[in-house]
């Protein structure tokens, strides 16, 4: 189900002529308006300053835009209805008729449900990153294609996208089209990390203007356009933590309260809990138990519905294995390669060997095969099962894929 607004009466941006354009925005229009290609795209909008002045910057630089917004959930929130009476404003503001897509079944089905079931089974899921490939980026192409014509969507991403020929890696002679993914260049809002499982086939229609700008530059540009979501904050919180209050009452409204022990590695039971689904790998605080130094989560048993505990100096690990690869920027490798590892969004990338493994027989006929080995140059704190891990070779995302479960010692 999908509806449709067309502006019914003039709104045009009132421009703040004080404020000047900056080198940076001044770069973006220019870029935008020499891109190749029919000048009419789909915006996704959350209701956010991103999105609007993406938006924005579309519109300024001649491109005939629609905004989208899919409707994730009912209720208050980022994701609900706050984002789109937000999201149709700035429509309103752009005068571009604006479409609300029901999201919800889809979001439930990928997301929460799926989400759910990693935090049963021990794990940490990491969500946003399955959102952008299945509820967001392919949906939106998608409907956008079948409903408007247009083959091109823009998002309020800060990341890059270069289309460039690079070598086959089953003939150096041959170059074929690959489209790259790139760090966006403010490193304190690059989003790349959650956009890594977006397949080639995406990548090729997606713009992101803000790639290339700092944030401050985007809300100087908000403010100087009037967009109305201009000052408004940043959401802190993961949509579904936002939505009920805390990730905690997300989970106690779908997983029963379920006591267990909290122990030591040796065995010991030093503590109990109510359930295995409010822990994660690393946590010190919250844990409810008294002892003589720092204790942290090193394991979550699913079977046993255990928590096992120990001291920070037996927290850490040398490697672990990630499956679900998706290779964005290259072809899967045959052999042993250097790598850059973020194992958490707001991680420093550390340095690993990647070794590829077998490919997992249950994932081939989803398409999800790739795996491999990582072994890091030094011991890394709180390798998380469920979370993604992101190769990069500086500021190229070449891939990446999730932490399984089955971490070597």
């Amino acid at each position: 189900m999908a509806m449709t607004i067309t502006p019914k009466e003039s709104s045009r941006l009132s421009i703040n002529q004080e404020e000047e354009v900056t080198i940076g925005v001044k770069q973006v229009l220019k870029r935008l308006k020499k891109l190749r290609g029919v000048h009419h795209i789909a915006v996704g909008l959350s209701g956010g300053v991103d999105s609007s002045l993406t938006a924005a910057l579309l519109v300024e630089a001649g491109w005939k835009v629609e905004g989208i917004t899919l409707w994730l959930m009912s209720g208050k929130g980022s994701c609900c209805t706050d984002g789109l009476i937000d999201a149709a404003g700035i429509c309103k503001q752009l005068e571009i008729p604006h479409h609300v897509i029901d999201a919800r079944d889809n979001f439930k089905k990928e997301i929460i449900d799926s989400l759910v079931r990693g935090y049963k089974e021990g794990l940490t899921p990491s969500p946003c990153s399955k959102c952008n490939r299945f509820v967001k980026f392919f949906p939106m192409l998608d409907w956008s294609e079948k409903n408007l014509g247009l083959t091109r969507i823009a998002t309020g991403h800060y990341a890059r996208i270069r289309h460039s020929e690079v070598a086959s890696s089953t003939n150096s002679k041959q170059l074929i089209l690959r489209h790259q993914l790139l760090r966006g260049l403010d490193e304190t809002k690059d989003q790349s990390y959650f956009l890594y499982d977006l397949p080639q086939e995406v990548l090729a229609k997606v713009v992101f203007p803000l790639g290339e700008l700092k944030k401050s530059d985007t809300r100087k540009e908000a403010n100087r356009l009037n967009l109305r979501t201009a000052t408004k904050p940043e959401s802190q919180d993961l949509c579904l933590a936002e939505h009920h209050g805390s990730m905690k009452a997300f989970l106690d409204n779908y997983l029963p309260s379920k006591k267990g022990e909290i122990i030591l590695q040796n065995g010991e039971i030093i503590g109990n809990h109510d359930g295995i689904e409010h822990f994660t790998i690393g946590q010190r605080k919250g844990l409810g138990v008294a002892w003589k130094e720092p204790l942290h989560v090193i394991e979550i048993q699913a079977s046993t519905n255990r928590v096992i505990v120990a001291p920070r100096s037996e927290a850490s690990k040398r490697e672990c294995t990630v499956g679900e690869i998706n290779w964005v920027s290259i072809e899967p490798p045959n052999k042993e390669i250097k790598v850059e590892v973020q194992l958490r969004y707001r991680s420093k990338p550390v340095s690993a060997t990647l070794s590829p493994l077998q490919p997992s027989r249950e994932n081939i006929k989803n398409r999800r095969p790739y795996r491999c080995n990582l072994t890091f140059q030094l011991e890394q704190f709180s390798i998380t099962p469920g979370q993604a891990a992101v190769f990069y070779e500086g500021d190229v995302l070449l891939g990446g894929g999730i932490i399984e479960k089955n971490i070597p010692n």
